[in-house]
C-alpha cells in the first residue's frame, strides 16, 4: 500500500512538473533560450487564481473555471516578456545576453509582484479545490490527484497533436529547425515565437491550478523552485523534446516521492540531481534527446 501511495503521489507531482517542463522545452526548441522566467509565470497564474476563484464562486460559477482568465493573464504576460525583453536581445545573437536577460526577468516579475499592495511578500491561502478523497483497494486517492493526472495527460496529448498537425504547429517546427529557411518559406518567425511563449505561459497557468489544488498556498517566489524542478525534468528527458519533457517530469516526481517516503524528505533533491548527473553522463542530450552534429 505504501508503494502504491508513493507512486500515486509521484505521478501527481510529476504531472505538474511535466506541464511546466513543456513550456520550457517549447521555448528552447524554437529559439534555443532557457527561459528562467517561466517559473514565475506559475506565480502569475497562482495569484490570478487566488483573486478570481472567489469572484467565480460568488456568482455561482465553479471555482476551477478561474483557470480560464488565469490562462489569458499568463499568456499575455508571457508574450509581453518576449516582446519587451527577449526580442530586442535576440537580435544581438548573443546567447549569454539572452540567458542573463531571462534570469533578470525572473527577478523583475517576483519583485513587481511584491510591490503590488494587494499581493505583497506574505503568502496567500487560496480557496481549496477538489478537496474530496476516494478509497480504491484501501488506497486513498484525492480528487486533486485524479484531476491533475487526467488533465495533464489530455493537455500533453493535445499539445503533441497541435504541434504535429496544425498550421502554427508546423510553423513552430520549421522555425525550430531553421529560422532563415522558415523566413524564406514565408513563415512569420516573430509571430511564431510570440505564440509559442503565449502557449507555454498558458500551460503554466494550468500547472498553477493543479499545484494549488494540492498545496493551497501562493507566494511570490513559488515559481523559482517549481521552475528549477521543471528545468531539470526538461533536461533529463531531452530539452527540446515534448515527450522528453513529459517523461522527465514524471521521473522527477516519482523520484522525489520515493525519496520522501523511503529515505528522507531532506534528501529528495539530492537524488533528483544525482539521477540527472548520471543520465547526462550516459546520454548528454537527455533520455529522449538527439545528439546534433555540428559542422566545422
Amino acid at each position: 500500500m505504501t508503494f502504491i501511495q508513493f507512486l500515486i503521489t509521484g505521478l501527481r507531482l510529476g504531472s505538474v512538473y511535466a506541464l511546466i517542463a513543456l513550456g520550457y522545452t517549447m521555448v528552447y526548441g524554437i529559439i534555443k533560450l532557457i527561459n528562467f522566467a517561466h517559473g514565475d509565470f506559475i506565480m502569475v497564474g497562482g495569484y490570478s487564481l487566488f483573486f478570481t476563484i472567489p469572484i467565480m464562486m460568488n456568482v455561482g460559477i465553479p471555482g476551477w473555471l478561474a483557470v480560464v482568465p488565469a490562462i489569458v493573464v499568463c499568456a499575455c504576460v508571457g508574450m509581453l516578456v518576449e516582446l519587451l525583453a527577449y526580442r530586442p536581445v535576440r537580435k544581438t545573437g548573443n546567447n549569454l545576453t539572452c540567458l542573463i536577460t531571462a534570469i533578470a526577468m525572473s527577478f523583475v516579475l517576483e519583485n513587481l509582484a511584491q510591490a503590488i499592495p494587494a499581493i505583497g511578500p506574505d503568502p496567500k491561502v487560496p480557496y481549496t479545490l477538489f478537496a474530496k478523497t476516494i478509497s480504491v483497494g484501501g488506497v486513498a486517492i484525492s480528487h486533486a490527484t485524479i484531476i491533475t493526472v487526467a488533465v495533464s495527460a489530455v493537455i500533453m496529448a493535445a499539445l503533441y497533436f497541435f504541434t504535429q498537425k496544425s498550421r502554427i504547429g508546423c510553423a513552430m517546427r520549421c522555425v525550430s529547425e531553421d529560422k532563415e529557411a522558415a523566413t524564406l518559406m514565408g513563415i512569420n518567425v516573430n509571430h511564431t515565437i510570440i505564440v509559442t511563449f503565449g502557449i507555454g505561459a498558458g500551460l503554466a497557468a494550468v500547472a498553477a491550478l493543479m499545484y494549488i489544488a494540492q498545496y493551497p498556498k501562493v507566494f511570490t517566489t513559488m515559481g523559482a523552485t517549481l521552475g528549477i524542478y521543471a528545468f531539470v525534468a526538461a533536461v533529463l528527458g531531452g530539452i527540446g523534446s515534448l515527450p522528453g519533457a513529459v517523461l522527465g517530469g514524471l521521473l522527477i516526481g516519482i523520484v522525489q516521492s520515493g525519496a520522501n517516503t523511503y529515505i528522507s524528505s531532506s534528501m529528495s533533491d539530492t537524488f533528483v540531481y544525482l539521477i540527472l548527473i548520471i543520465v547526462l553522463m550516459i546520454r548528454p542530450a537527455g533520455i529522449l534527446g538527439k545528439n546534433v552534429g555540428e559542422k566545422v
